[in-house]
Parts: structure tokens; C-alpha cells; sequence
């Protein structure tokens, strides 16, 4: 065991040929690039647009969480231009943990794959129990009332938070049917959630306070900046869209389309509806968990806020979606590379998706959403994704230099500025999170590099070349 060898790298031409030569191990190309901008619409509009704004706003940034909005949008759209060159140079599975293995070395890509597991998993989890609390806030406006044993985890008074457990196991199913059916479950519940915020959009232009702006930056620039730190979980899911690579028909063209696309669309509607929600009720109020419903009872349209309730639980249900989704990926690329259990990548063999890697996520993630409670859960997705595109902007200016002969579809503008300018930013957001979310952050990583060390140095593929070559 010497240094270098916790370096060891994986080129291009060994990334292309192994994971999409083989018929076993290999996914099939069905998704289009319409599909690429729904997922990560999908992925995109969800906790943040149905809860962050509101807690955005009230706790941080008052009005100004617009701001917030725009300068978490401007650190995700760099970092998009350079997954957009990354996954149409590198079209297969695994996303940032991939073109970490080509440019940084294993153990980078180990600790970034190690990083967005916690990502997804934990988005996906925090996401199902917002889902939940839509559903029994739902059920009690039409006089149903769950008991709150099944509704709640064992730390508030419950014994399981049943509802979180059931839609995991539902969006299980559904990705385990197979990619196309899953992207036109995505296609649909995106239309809806499009059409119930786009309703809320005319609605609230219709009925705007302007003088509800003023002040309009209450807690200085400071909160802006946290704010911006904090709602950056909205933008978590363009790079989900990457994820899925080895399964775009033409990833050269569709990928870049589909990653700043859907990112585009997501910015335009954040700013909108954080700056109409904040001009419909006072930013003091709107510290609860379903503000844009809230919002709209307030200015005396129920039927609308219960619209709303509806189109929040299916666009949560596609948030949970594309999360298990880029998880799953994830894990596959890993596991396929021998970094953890080879047999996690099995195929189904009907359906030709990985359901084992599938099965296991929803296990982790229905763990989550059934027995933690939310706040535990949900600040912990922030870090690992800066941390991924710090990395990932790193990456891409050393693959430059180093493999300049690679084909790149789409390359990243202003380089190297730009992507050195993602890794600023991002770091400088990271820098704002609370200091509990670093510890947890560094507890998962050390787990982490115990069962690199332990396992996957010894097994990963690289591993066995070297052995070779000795």
C-alpha cells in the first residue's frame, strides 16, 4: 500500500468501454432530453418552492430571500455548466463520483460517491417526511385524522411515520418497473406541479402588497448570504440529471439540454414565487411548513390552497423520485467498480433496471423518513452537494489539462475562470452552514473512509490491475 495508489485513476477510454461495452452490467438508452429537463425539474421544484421560501424569508432574509434564491441559482448554474461538459464528455452512470475516478483518483471519488449517498439518501428521506406532512394536513382539512403514533417518529411522541414509509415504497416500485416507465410518471406529476405554481404565480400577482417589501433586506446582506446557504437545498436535483447519462439516447446534445434547462426553469420560478409570497403576507408569518397554501388562505382562496396541497404532494413524490433515482446510480457506478459489493449492480432481469441497489436505497431512505425527524434529517443534503461541485470544478480544469484530447460535446465557457469561480462559491457557502452540520458531515466521512479502507481499496477493479501488473 503506498500513496499513489489511493490516486490511482481510471481514464476515459477505460469509463466508456467498461461500463457501456457490457450487455450484463450495462443500462439501456430510452430517455430523451425532454425527460433529462423534466427529472430535473422534478428533482428541482419541491421541498425548496413548497416550504424553503417560506422558511427562507421568515428566518433569514425577509423579502430579500429573492436574493437568497438568485445567488444559490448563480452558484448552481456554474457548477452546471461544468456537470454539462462532464457528463457529455463522460456519458455513464454515477455522475460526480465518476468524473472524480478520471481526473482526482479513487479515493476523491470514493469520498464524493460517499457524499452524494448521503445527498440522495437524505434529500430523499427529509422529502418523504415533508411528503407526509402534506398528507395528514390534507386529510385533517377533509376531517380525516390520523393518529399521530402513525404519523409521527419516536422522538415526537409517535412510534413510526407511517405515510413517509409508504410513498418511498411506492416510488420503489414504480423505478424498479424501469426507467422509461418511471420518466413518464416524472413527465406527468411535473406538468401538475408546474400548472399548481404557475396558478399561484397569477393569483398572487393579482392580489400583490408591494409595501409588504419594506423593509426589504430586515436582517442586512448577512442573512442574505445564510439564506442563500440554506435554500441552496432547493436547487439539489440538476445534477441528478447526470446521473442518468448511461441512459440518454444522444448524451452528447440531450445532457447539457437537460441539466441547464432544467435549472433555468427552476431559477426563474423560485424568484417569482418568493417574490410574490413575500408580497402577499408579511415575511414575519411565514415560518410554517406549507406556506404558498398559506399564503393563499390568508388572502381568502381555499380552494386554491388546497390545489395547492394536492399539486405539493405530487411534486414531492417526484423529488422523492429522482432522489432514489440518483442514488441508485450512484451506488451501482460504485458498486460496479468493486468499490462496494459487486453484486449490489445486478440487473433485473425483466426489467433491466438495478434493483438490488433500488430495494437497498428505499430501505435506507423509508428508515429515514419513518423514524427521524425532519430537522435532524434535512440540513445535512447542503454540504454534501457543495462539496461534490467543489470538486467536480476542480476536476474539470485538471481533465482539461491532462486528457485535451478528450471529445467534448459541450465545453464549459470562460474556462478556467468559471469553473474556478464554482469552486469559490460554493466554498463559500459551505462556509455558512451551521457548525452541527459540519460535525455530522465529518462523522460520514470518516465512516466512510473506514469502509474504504477496509473494503473497497482492497476489491475495487483498479485494485486487481495493479495486482496484475506486480
Amino acid at each position: 500500500m503506498n500513496l499513489h495508489s489511493f490516486f490511482r485513476r481510471k481514464t476515459i477510454k477505460q469509463i466508456l468501454y467498461e461500463e457501456t461495452g457490457s450487455k450484463e452490467i450495462g443500462l439501456k438508452r430510452r430517455l430523451t432530453s425532454f425527460d433529462l429537463v423534466t427529472m430535473g425539474i422534478g428533482a428541482i421544484i419541491g421541498t425548496g418552492i413548497f416550504v424553503l421560501t417560506g422558511v427562507a424569508s421568515a428566518r433569514y432574509a425577509g423579502p430579500g430571500a429573492v436574493l437568497s434564491f438568485i445567488l444559490a441559482g448563480i452558484a448552481s448554474a456554474l457548477a452546471a455548466l461544468v456537470y454539462a461538459e462532464l457528463a457529455s464528455s463522460v456519458p455513464v452512470a454515477g455522475s460526480a463520483y465518476v468524473y472524480s475516478y478520471a481526473s482526482l483518483g479513487e479515493i476523491i471519488a470514493w469520498i464524493i460517491g460517499w457524499d452524494l449517498i448521503l445527498e440522495y439518501t437524505v434529500a430523499a428521506g427529509a422529502v418523504s417526511i415533508g411528503w407526509s406532512g402534506y398528507l395528514v394536513n390534507l386529510l385533517e382539512a377533509a376531517g380525516i385524522n390520523l393518529p399521530a403514533v402513525i404519523t409521527n417518529p419516536p422522538s415526537l411522541g409517535g412510534i413510526v411515520n407511517l405515510p413517509a414509509i409508504i410513498i418511498v415504497g411506492f416510488v420503489a416500485f414504480i423505478l424498479i418497473l424501469g426507467t422509461r416507465q418511471s420518466a413518464i410518471v416524472n413527465n406527468i406529476i411535473v406538468l401538475i406541479k408546474l400548472g399548481v405554481i404557475i396558478l399561484f404565480i397569477i393569483v398572487g400577482l393579482l392580489h400583490l402588497q408591494p409595501e409588504l417589501w419594506v423593509p426589504f433586506l430586515p436582517f442586512g446582506f448577512q442573512g442574505v448570504i445564510t439564506g442563500a446557504a440554506i435554500v441552496f437545498f432547493a436547487y439539489i436535483g440538476f445534477d441528478a440529471v447526470s446521473t442518468a447519462a448511461e441512459e440518454v439516447k444522444n448524451p452528447g446534445r440531450e445532457l447539457p439540454r437537460g441539466i441547464l434547462g432544467s435549472l433555468c426553469v427552476s431559477s426563474v420560478l423560485y424568484v417569482l414565487v418568493a417574490l410574490i409570497l413575500t408580497g402577499l403576507v408579511s415575511y414575519r408569518f411565514l415560518d410554517v411548513p406549507s406556506p404558498l397554501s398559506f399564503a393563499m388562505l390568508k388572502i381568502g382562496f381555499p380552494w386554491i390552497s388546497g390545489i395547492i396541497s394536492v399539486g405539493a404532494l405530487t411534486g414531492l413524490s417526484s423529488v422523492i423520485l429522482v432522489s432514489i433515482f440518483g442514488q441508485s446510480r450512484i451506488f451501482f457506478s460504485m458498486a460496479r467498480d468493486g468499490l462496494l459489493p459487486f453484486k449490489f449492480s445486478r440487473l433485473h432481469p425483466r426489467f433491466q433496471t438495478p434493483y438490488v441497489i433500488l430495494i437497498l436505497t428505499a430501505l435506507m431512505v423509508a428508515f429515514i423518513g419513518g423514524f427521524l425527524p425532519l430537522g435532524v434529517v434535512a440540513e445535512l443534503a447542503n454540504i454534501g452537494t457543495l462539496t461534490a461541485f467543489i470538486l467536480v470544478s476542480i476536476g474539470v480544469i485538471i481533465l482539461r489539462y491532462k486528457q485535451p484530447e478528450l471529445v467534448r460535446p459541450f465545453k464549459t465557457p470562460l474556462f478556467p475562470y468559471l469553473p474556478l469561480l464554482s469552486a469559490i462559491i460554493s466554498f463559500y457557502l459551505a462556509l455558512h452552514l451551521p457548525r452541527i452540520t459540519w460535525i455530522r458531515f465529518l462523522s460520514w466521512l470518516i465512516i466512510g473512509m473506514i469502509i474504504y479502507f477496509i473494503y473497497g481499496f482492497r476489491t475495487s477493479k483498479l485494485a486487481a490491475k495493479q495486482k496484475l501488473k506486480e
